[in-house]
């Protein structure tokens, strides 16, 4: 006879459950439920604890599981079909902190479910051998998920990090005649450096639509720059920055920051904004944003990127010392760059875009283009994913740049667009220009051919695709179609080649066919016959990515 204080009978079925009630099952057995339950775990969090164990803790588990699924697959879609909001969301300081603090608490949860899992488990009724497997196993999966979780919320820390520390909270910016216009200048900054001036000064002008770029590079010697309307510079040189040899449009950054920055209040950087009117003005466009970047950085993101590979038409000193200014003779070179295909990591990248020795600087420009080229190239998804916090730590180095944080979802989906797409180019000087142009220029004639560069570019834009997908490079006033038949390219100073073309010949060898070495050029030098030198480095300008 019971009575009311007499033990619940558990049910015999209960006690020989080997998932609930592993002790009296076989070994193979306990093994087995031992590796379902860390499987589970992985794929389904909760699910463990659901089947063997707190079916409470289990179903809240679940529930977070399900909602996360839902997420993941609401992404998903957002990448298929509005790619720009879903960056947007990831790239938004708010959003992405909140995201963060989800990825972290995720990633705590899932390890507590995994030592309670292996609670479940009970290793001490596993056999002896299989005990540190199974502890193997489960610090793989651990490491598999909430690793993952972790490592995923550090990435997007780093990112928000650069985000916050690289562009600005300011409005965002609307395309003008359907392309976005950014001013990109390279310069040295430093603490002592008080209105820096730009060493390279060119325009990535891109489809709002399509992404098909292009680049127009302006040489820093520019003179009598015009200012663009409603400039406030134009109320002091209403007629182009004209001041004699000394008023070089790279001058303008140096001039406006010591002597004008009053007339930009709230401004954080008037000489880059000078610059950028100076530089809409001289177009004819407008130009809606500017990056300066310190050349330091951008040495640090090509070795972030891994380097970057180009084809090189000549050889290209690392010059020594200035020895002559007033005749722009260097010491000894500190090394040379071959002709041929190169890789480059950043020191060499940025010695082969910067160096202007036994040329003229639009030798360097060209060059300058390719290593540009060659960066939006190959950051890919993969390099960008597998190098991402050195990316992101080197594009810190970035000194300056007035474009919104809040647009960088759109301008992200933007590059991703240009992938493979044309890239046109036009220098405002050699070789689309005679070498004097830049001291008297003709400014209507650059509002012509920019427009015609960029109307040739639209329309092209149906054509079909390239060949082993890779980048068809128009040089402006060199190629076939609406642009050449608009308007002939203008005299050049002396006869060359496209230095974008695909089959230039690098040139290796001398007119007598002996192969050009670093002792051979450095014997010229030792001699000084730089003439010589300059003869056999003549088509350093010649570059194509690869």
């Amino acid at each position: 006879m019971t009575t009311s204080h007499s033990r619940p009978q558990v049910p015999q079925q209960a006690l020989t459950d080997p998932v609930r009630n592993p002790a009296n099952a076989p070994a193979p057995v306990r093994t087995k439920r031992a590796f379902v339950l860390l499987l589970l775990t992985l794929f389904v969090p909760g699910s463990a604890q659901i089947v063997a164990g707190d079916r409470k803790l289990g179903r809240i588990a679940l529930r977070v599981t399900l909602a996360v699924w839902g997420l993941a697959i609401a992404g998903l879609v957002l990448l298929l079909v509005n790619r720009t909001l879903l960056i947007g969301i990831l790239t938004n300081t708010v959003a992405s902190l909140l995201i963060i603090i989800i990825l972290i608490a995720l990633a705590l949860g899932w390890a507590a479910l995994f030592v309670n899992t292996l609670r479940l488990i009970r290793p001490v009724l596993l056999a002896p051998g299989m005990r540190p497997v199974v502890g193997v196993t489960l610090v793989l999966a651990m490491l598999l998920s909430s690793g993952t979780l972790g490592y995923a919320a550090y990435v997007l820390n780093v990112s928000r990090n650069a985000i916050g520390s690289i562009f600005s909270a300011g409005p965002a910016i609307d395309p003008v005649d359907g392309r976005y216009n950014f001013l990109m200048m390279g310069g040295d900054a430093g603490d002592d450096r008080t209105g820096r001036r730009p060493d390279s000064l060119s325009v990535l002008s891109v489809d709002a639509k399509t992404g098909q770029t292009a680049i127009i590079s302006v040489p820093r010697n520019l003179q009598n720059a015009q200012f663009s309307e409603g400039s406030p510079m134009r109320q002091i040189y209403p007629d182009g920055y004209d001041c004699g040899n000394e008023c070089l449009i790279n001058a303008i950054n140096t001039e406006v920051t010591n002597e004008h920055a009053d007339l930009y209040p709230g401004v954080a950087d008037p000489g880059a904004q000078a610059t950028l009117e100076a530089v809409s003005g001289t177009l004819g466009i407008t130009v809606q944003a500017y990056v300066l970047v310190d050349m330091d950085g951008f040495a640090k993101l090509i070795d972030a990127m891994g380097g970057i590979k180009i084809k090189a038409g000549g050889w290209v000193p690392l010059s020594g010392d200035m020895v002559d200014e007033a005749n722009g003779i260097h010491g000894m070179p500190l090394g040379w760059i071959p002709a041929g295909e190169q890789h480059l990591n950043g020191y060499h990248a940025l010695w082969y875009g910067r160096s202007r020795e036994f040329v003229d600087d639009y030798a360097r420009i060209q060059r300058q283009q390719c290593v540009q080229q060659a960066m939006l190239k190959q950051l890919d998804p993969a390099t960008l994913l597998a190098k991402f916090e050195d990316i992101a730590n080197a594009g810190t180095k970035v000194v300056d740049s007035n474009i919104s944080a809040s647009q960088l979802g759109s301008f992200v989906d933007l590059a991703m667009k240009a992938k493979g797409k044309e890239v046109s180019r036009l220098t405002i000087g050699p070789p689309d220009f005679d070498a004097s142009f830049s001291t008297v220029p003709d400014f209507n004639q650059i509002h012509d051919r920019v427009d015609q560069l960029l109307a040739a570019q639209s329309e092209s834009a149906g054509a079909a695709g390239n060949p082993a997908g890779e980048d068809t490079i128009v040089q402006a006033g060199t190629a076939a179609g609406p642009l050449m038949a608009a308007a002939p390219a203008a005299p050049l100073t002396q006869p060359a080649p496209s230095p974008s073309s695909s089959d230039f010949t690098p040139v290796t060898t001398t007119p007598d066919g002996e192969p050009i070495t670093e002792e051979m050029l450095n014997q010229f030098k030792r001699e000084g016959n730089e003439q010589a030198i300059r003869d056999l480095v003549a088509t350093n300008g010649q570059c194509r990515p690869l």
